[in-house]
């Protein structure tokens, strides 16, 4: 009984045998060396345990048991030529797609400049993105759903692999009837004090505000206020806002234009840090689409 399974090069090279009818011209049909196909083709025959090749000063020739194994040997070398086929077509389709998850303040104001600019460079391409909070696309890079996210998160979970892509603000809003409006700033205490108008936990923008809130408060473990809404979309945060529901933090890249138009007023809060880095996010271990590391490899840091 054989011992291993025979590699593909000798079972291509038997193949070529039967087409040819010689060793030397099915060495040369395969690319092989003369030297090198004799060795070969002894292993194999030794390995199954049959002669395969009657050899003879003006050429070689098939066995009956040769045409036999030569025969089941065309057929596994077009089945391992269909497979190469196929995985190349499968690998060129994915190459052709790019799947992509985002938080909402990066898909909604930076991300189409980003898409915009990959798909200038590659028309063909077909970009799919998800608009989910920092949370949900580190849960969609975990199960494979898509390749490369982008959050707004303070921090990342063990485990991806990250860059900085872009940094943003955020800013407290409030109505232009709000009391904060008559006064130069806010302390950080009193904006912890405050019920907010703000987004869903696990967003970028809410765990970004606790986490600079918590320390400036100085009482460790403090108690944040209830919030005086909660909303899933910077649009209903800052029409809330704008109708009085109460004051509003979320990134100065939504805000700007409500404050430039006067429907809401920014107030700076003393001595708060609100700054932040948005980073892309991808599975360690893992090497990029050509489209994923074009677009990483298009925006700054």
């Amino acid at each position: 009984m054989p011992t291993r399974w025979p590699e593909l090069p000798v079972l291509e090279l038997l193949a070529a045998v039967g087409v040819h009818g010689s060793l030397g011209a099915a060495a040369r049909a395969v690319g092989m060396a003369q030297p090198n196909a004799s060795r070969s083709l002894a292993n194999l025959e030794r390995n199954l345990g049959l002669t395969l090749v009657e050899r003879h000063p003006r050429g070689s020739r098939l066995t009956a048991d040769g045409l036999v194994v030569a025969e089941l040997a065309g057929r596994l070398v077009d089945g391992a030529a269909e497979l190469l086929a196929t995985a190349t077509a499968l690998r060129e389709r994915h190459e052709a797609r790019l799947d992509l998850a985002a938080s909402l303040t990066v898909a909604e104001y930076l991300l189409p400049a980003w898409i915009a600019g990959l798909r200038h460079a590659h028309p063909e391409l077909d970009v799919r993105v998800r608009v989910e909070n920092s949370s949900q696309v580190f849960e969609l890079l975990a199960a494979r759903e898509i390749e490369l996210g982008f959050v707004e998160s303070p921090s990342v979970p063990h485990g991806p692999r990250s860059r900085i892509v872009a940094r943003d603000r955020l800013v407290v809003v409030v109505a232009p009837t709000h009391p904060w409006t008559r006064r130069t700033h806010v302390t950080a205490a009193e904006l912890a004090a405050t019920p907010l108008v703000t987004r869903e936990a696990g967003s970028g923008t809410r765990s970004t505000l606790a986490e600079a809130l918590g320390p400036a408060t100085g009482a460790e473990g403090h108690e944040l206020a209830a919030p005086a809404m909660v909303l899933s979309s910077n649009a209903a945060v800052l029409i809330s806002a704008a109708s009085g529901a109460g004051p509003a933090v979320l990134s100065e890249l939504a805000a700007r234009p409500w404050v430039a138009r006067g429907e809401l007023v920014e107030v700076p809060v003393d001595g708060l840090d609100l700054r932040r880095r948005l980073r892309a996010v991808w599975r360690a271990g893992e090497p990029l689409s050509a489209p994923a590391a074009a677009l990483l490899g298009q925006l700054g840091g």
